[in-house]
């Protein structure tokens, strides 16, 4: 149907978001609030009113409109019936994270990245587990990032990546799924960069907790989500990864451990999937900095290119991030111990 965005636009009280249709082709966006209050008013209804439905139908949370389920769609397509009066141009628009997810989760799936990370990282191969079952962990929704936005540098690190992932983005609750029947919950895809710390990710490892701090520093979500009508099939996308410009990997979506119907099964086992959720792919084969050797510097432009999606583009602050406290290490009780 549709690639829908999330835009930043100033207001009386401060910044306000809105949900947008995205038309790269016609170089603009449509704020579906401003559409549906129009073509309400157009049929008699008051302006103050025609806002007030436009706004609970497409609040600022696309998590929240989600779950009005196949309906958000219906009321979008009414709304671009006045796609004209509410349009604008995509070059002038401040984006925001296309969603905001309640959880994010970011899985393990492609093998060409699980090999190369391990050989780089590791320094081994693979453990048995990553292909015993389609492993993931949960990210902080605090620290998203949408197209355009500087991503901070935080001081405790040298080795800050980049990794291209899809980013399911779930449209309707589920539990207990199998892959077939969690596919049919999945809205649409989005580019999702999971910056990492790498030197800061092999310091939490063996504390046995999952990534912290290397992880949740950022998340970057965009630049807008394709719904899955203009997907024809997930296998065989292509993706670039440029910095500053240059290529540093071209990629695509291939040799998958698990696939992303079982992904998001697995991850509904239990638990349960909700609408506006992230579950990253996990990196596509090279989309990661660590498994070419090259990290990023204060001031770098990464460009994440996927097929079928667009370009999700953010700079590195230039200057790191400073905490105000930092922990001392504490001793260690079992020194010489054997």
């Amino acid at each position: 149907m549709a690639k829908i965005g999330r835009i930043a636009v100033p207001s009386p009280d401060g910044e306000q978001i809105r949900i947008v249709v995205v038309e790269p082709e016609a170089g603009r966006v449509i704020d579906l609030a401003r559409a549906y209050a129009l073509h309400l008013e157009a049929r008699g209804g008051s302006a103050s009113q025609s806002r007030n439905i436009a706004k609970a139908i497409f609040p600022e949370s696309l998590s929240k409109a989600l779950g009005a389920g196949d309906a958000f769609l219906e009321h979008a397509d009414f709304a671009l019936d006045r796609a004209d009066d509410a349009s604008l141009p995509i070059d002038s628009v401040q984006w925001r994270a296309a969603v905001d997810p309640p959880v994010i989760r970011d899985g393990l799936t492609f093998g060409t990245h699980i090999e190369n990370y391990f050989r780089n990282v590791v320094h081994s191969k693979p453990v048995r587990a990553v292909y015993e079952r389609p492993g993931f962990f949960k990210g902080s929704t605090a620290t998203i990032h949408g197209h355009e936005e500087v991503i901070p540098f935080p001081n405790i690190s040298e080795k800050l990546d980049y990794e291209l992932e899809i980013g399911y983005i779930i449209g309707k609750s589920g539990r207990n799924l199998n892959p077939d029947s969690a596919l049919d919950h999945l809205f649409g895809i989005t580019i999702f960069n999971d910056w990492s710390l790498r030197d800061v990710q092999a310091l939490e490892g063996p504390i046995g907790m999952g990534a912290q701090h290397s992880k949740d520093f950022a998340y970057g979500i965009g630049p807008w989500i394709t719904t899955m009508d203009e997907i024809e099939s997930i296998e065989g996308l292509t993706g670039q990864v440029r910095v500053n410009g240059e290529v540093r990997s071209d990629t695509k979506v291939e040799n998958f451990v698990y696939t992303p119907g079982e992904l998001l099964a697995y991850v509904s086992i239990f638990d349960g999937l909700q609408p506006g959720d992230l579950i990253g792919s996990g990196t596509m084969g090279f989309g990661a900095g660590v498994e070419i050797n090259r990290f990023l510097e204060p001031g770098d432009t990464v460009e994440l290119e996927l097929e079928g999606v667009g370009t999700l583009r953010n700079t590195i602050s230039k200057e790191k991030e400073v905490p105000q406290w930092w922990p001392e290490p504490r001793p260690y009780p079992f020194e010489g111990e054997e």
